[in-house]
C-alpha cells in the first residue's frame, strides 16, 4: 500500500500525473489519499498531518510526502525505513514529527536514476522521482538499490511549548477546514484554566457541540493536541484567530 500526502491540490492533475506513474510501476498495488490539501509549501503543516494519521495505517505501508518548496534544488529526495513503515519524502523536515518516536532502520539518498522518470526539468520530483521510487519499493525492490545510505535527516523547528509564570505556554499551529485551531499543546490530566487573549476557558468540550457560541472552547482533538473551536462555526474566523496565536494553560499548583 502506498499513501499519499501532499500540498498539489486536486485542480491541476498533479495527483493523477503521480498515480499514473505509481500504477505503471505496479499496476497492483493499492493507493490510499491522506490529503492533498496540505496548505503550499507549509512544510510544518504537513509533518502535523503526518503524525496524525501514519500510526493508523497497516505495518508495511509506504508513506510518499511531498511538500516540497525546494524542488530542484541541492535538499535531498531520501527514504527512511522505519521498523514498521517506509517513507519516501525531501529531506527537509517534512518526517520529523513522524520519526520522533519512531525507531529508524535506514536512510537512503536517493540517487540511482534507473528508478527515476527521464525528465527535463526538476519542477516535479513528486511525479519523476518519489511516485517510481515508492512504486518500486513496492514491488519489494531493496532500499540499498535506490542510492546511498546515509546517518541523519532534517528535522524542522517545531514550536516549543514553555512555562511562563505559572502558565504552559503553546499556540495555534494548524487550522483545519472547519476553523479549528489545533495547538501544540498535548493533553494534560489537570489544569485551572486555559487562556485565549481575554478568553479564560474552565473545563474541556467533549464533543464538537458543547461549550459556549460566544467565546472560543477547548476540545481534545484528533491530532492529539487541545483544539481550539466554536460550535457549528469558525473559531478561525469568528475571533480572527491567526497561526502563531498564543494558548496558555494554566498549571494546578
Amino acid at each position: 500500500m502506498i499513501a499519499l500526502l501532499t500540498d498539489f491540490g486536486l485542480d491541476d492533475g498533479f495527483i493523477g500525473a503521480v498515480k499514473g506513474v505509481i500504477k505503471s510501476v505496479n499496476p497492483d498495488v493499492d493507493i490510499i489519499d491522506i490529503s492533498h490539501g496540505v496548505s503550499p509549501f507549509d512544510v510544518l503543516e504537513g509533518a502535523v498531518v503526518l503524525k496524525a494519521v501514519y500510526s493508523y495505517f497497516p505495518e508495511g505501508t509506504i508513506f510518499m510526502c511531498v511538500v516540497d518548496p525546494g524542488v530542484g534544488t541541492e535538499r535531498k529526495p531520501i527514504v527512511v525505513k522505519t521498523e514498521k513503515y517506509i517513507f519516501v519524502a525531501p529531506d527537509n523536515g517534512l518526517l520529523t514529527l513522524a520519526l520522533k518516536n519512531q525507531k529508524i532502520e535506514k536512510i537512503i539518498h536517493i540517487t540511482n536514476q534507473k528508478y527515476m522518470l527521464k525528465r527535463d526539468t526538476e519542477t516535479f520530483h513528486g511525479r519523476d522521482i518519489f511516485a517510481p521510487v515508492s512504486a518500486y519499493l513496492s514491488k519489494g525492490e531493496a532500499l540499498e538499490n535506490f542510492g546511498v545510505e546515509i546517518e541523519s535527516y532534517k528535522k524542522i523547528d517545531f514550536p516549543e511549548v514553555y512555562v511562563e509564570n505559572g502558565y504552559m505556554v503553546g499556540q495555534i499551529i494548524k487550522f483545519d477546514r472547519f476553523g479549528n485551531g489545533i495547538t501544540n499543546l498535548e493533553v494534560i490530566p489537570d489544569f485551572e484554566e486555559i487562556v485565549i487573549r481575554d478568553f479564560s476557558i474552565k473545563k474541556i468540550c467533549r464533543t464538537f457541540l458543547e461549550g459556549d457560541r460566544d467565546k472560543p472552547n477547548i476540545i481534545k482533538g484528533s491530532f492529539g493536541f487541545y483544539e481550539v473551536f466554536l460550535p457549528e462555526g469558525s473559531a478561525k474566523d469568528v475571533f480572527s484567530l491567526k497561526i502563531g496565536e498564543k494558548v496558555k494553560i494554566k498549571l494546578k499548583r
